[in-house]
């Protein structure tokens, strides 16, 4: 009997009603929130007039932006740390391959309750409990750490193989050092992706929660916002765009440095000769001393 060839990307009927189902419902909502073709038309109008008043860019009160940027890099930093080393035991705990019940299902309720509201929600809710500042910045960035690192940390502990578990554990290790030498050798690459990327996304909010006083450079941006200082407004987008950016190059050196036991000769060296275009064999990793 022949073979028969499926097309690529089959869908069955049913997958097509429901494709059709969303569609219509697309242009249902369209409808109710009133967006229209000459409204989008208006406003790529208005963005024009905007973005004319924005440039060039001009820092009007360099002092004001440097100490805004500053202290937003302190609540991302504070905030990751913390949000880190929380998320850590939760993960563990909530790791329904390794714990009990009584234990993975109260983790798990943490991580979710973390994740239920908008980082900008908590941050009004701390503003109003510890006052306006980069402390309810903290604990705000904190809480949406904890929430992300801990449900990705807890899905990437019930994938792992548990044959490297059950050999740590014939050997009589404690409880910490199963842990330690069968759970976490598997899951450190994707913890440093997870603390890597989470650090990164602090960095952004750390601007929202700022504009609702929780401190950093948001309230920079808010203030001249309404003072309708455009030029000021774009000075400070261009500098969050470079930070961001240069944070993006940190978490690469920072990926290197953890899972690929580079040096930082080797990694400057490696760059060097990739910004000279010097081919692009990788060097190779610094031998350990005998």
């Amino acid at each position: 009997m022949a073979d028969v060839k499926r097309r690529p990307f089959a869908l069955s009927w049913q997958a097509k009603l429901i494709a059709l189902l969303i569609f219509v419902y697309a242009l249902y909502a369209a409808g109710q929130l009133d967006f229209s073709l000459d409204r989008f038309q208006r406003g790529l109008g208005h963005a024009a007039t905007l973005l004319g008043r924005m440039f060039p860019p001009h820092i009007q009160q360099p002092e004001t932006l440097w100490q805004g940027l500053v202290e937003s890099l302190e609540i991302a930093v504070l905030a990751s740390v913390l949000g880190i080393l929380i998320a850590l035991p939760v993960g563990l705990l909530g790791a329904r391959n390794l714990m009990p019940v009584w234990a993975s299902w109260p983790a798990r309720a943490i991580v979710a309750l973390c994740r239920s509201l908008h980082p900008v929600i908590v941050a009004i809710l701390f503003v109003k409990a510890v006052g306006f500042g980069a402390l309810a910045g903290i604990l705000a960035l904190a809480v949406a750490s904890i929430g992300f690192i801990g449900k990705l940390f807890t899905e990437s502990i019930e994938e792992i193989s548990l044959k490297q578990v059950e050999a740590v554990r014939a050997t009589g290790a404690s409880f910490a050092n199963v842990i330690l030498f069968g759970v976490l050798p598997q899951v450190f690459a994707r913890f440093i992706g997870f603390a890597t990327y989470q650090f990164d996304s602090n960095l952004r909010n750390s601007t929202m929660v700022g504009i609702v006083g929780a401190g950093g450079i948001g309230g920079t941006l808010f203030s001249a916002f309404q003072r309708f200082d455009y030029d000021f407004v774009a000075a400070i987008l261009i500098t969050l765009i470079i930070i961001i950016m240069l944070g993006e190059v940190l978490a690469r050196f920072v990926r290197s440095v953890f899972l690929d036991n580079l040096g930082f000769d080797t990694l400057f060296s490696r760059r060097f000769n990739a910004a000279r275009g010097l081919g692009s064999k990788p060097l190779a990793k610094p031998e350990a001393d005998e």
